[in-house]
């Protein structure tokens, strides 16, 4: 099947997460707003804040102009390279910034799925990069693309985002659609949320909110305060 083909497991499977989304036979586009919830025009900007137990958390994200190549061997042996948009996230707490990420996106044409190549992870302390906890790129290590998030959003459905263990494998689940979200001083209809989990950090979950035009909404504790789209 195609990426664009997420199935929700079948009863009796629930700790099945997809893995195999057939990315051999997608070809590949680093820009536009073509999935309805993640953007890969350069210059989209998303800016969350909130308080998280006490502390003030502020994330930016960023569309950038840059692109990286990644080059990997997908499941039926065909060498693939794929160029990805570079995404910026970066975290403060408090005011200080605390991690600066450079994320690899690349969006299957046939599907309009965004997959997911790899990070850059700079943790950052005192103002000093402290270690890259995180990081990893498809095609090194063993690691395989995921999706960030499909097209075609069905209640259930269960895959990973990041194939890239010992060091990441963060995976996502479909727990709610048709919301209503009020955020940046607009009510969004038709939201989705997401709840992000990871074999690697059993019991740790992350809440995601997803709204069409505009992206990511609510990440945990952080809602959306604000976002350009020059």
């Amino acid at each position: 099947m195609l990426a664009g083909a997420v199935l929700a497991p079948e009863a009796g499977s629930a700790q099945t997460f997809t893995t195999d989304f057939d990315i051999d036979r997608c070809t590949f586009s680093v820009t536009g707003r073509h999935n309805p919830y993640f953007s890969l025009k350069p210059g989209d900007q998303l800016t969350l804040e909130g308080d998280d137990e006490g502390e003030m958390v502020e994330v930016v994200i960023t569309v950038t102009n840059q692109t990286k190549l990644i080059t990997f061997v997908t499941p039926d042996g065909t060498t693939k390279r794929v160029r990805a948009r570079v995404v910026e996230e970066r975290e403060k707490i408090d005011g200080d910034l605390v991690e600066v990420s450079r994320n690899w996106y690349a969006r299957c044409v046939e599907t309009n799925d965004v997959f997911y190549f790899g990070e850059d992870v700079d943790i950052i302390e005192n103002g000093q990069v402290i270690s890259h906890d995180g990081a990893w790129q498809a095609g090194k290590n063993g690691a395989m693309p995921g999706i960030i998030i499909p097209a075609r959003f069905l209640l259930g459905s269960r895959y990973f985002q990041e194939q890239a263990a010992p060091v990441a494998a963060d995976r996502a689940e479909h727990v709610g659609m048709g919301l209503n979200v009020t955020a940046a001083g607009q009510t969004f209809h038709d939201c989705v949320a997401i709840t992000e989990t990871s074999p690697l950090e059993p019991g740790h979950e992350s809440a995601k909110t997803y709204c069409p035009g505009v992206g990511l909404v609510q990440d945990s504790a952080a809602t959306l305060t604000d976002f350009e789209r020059p």
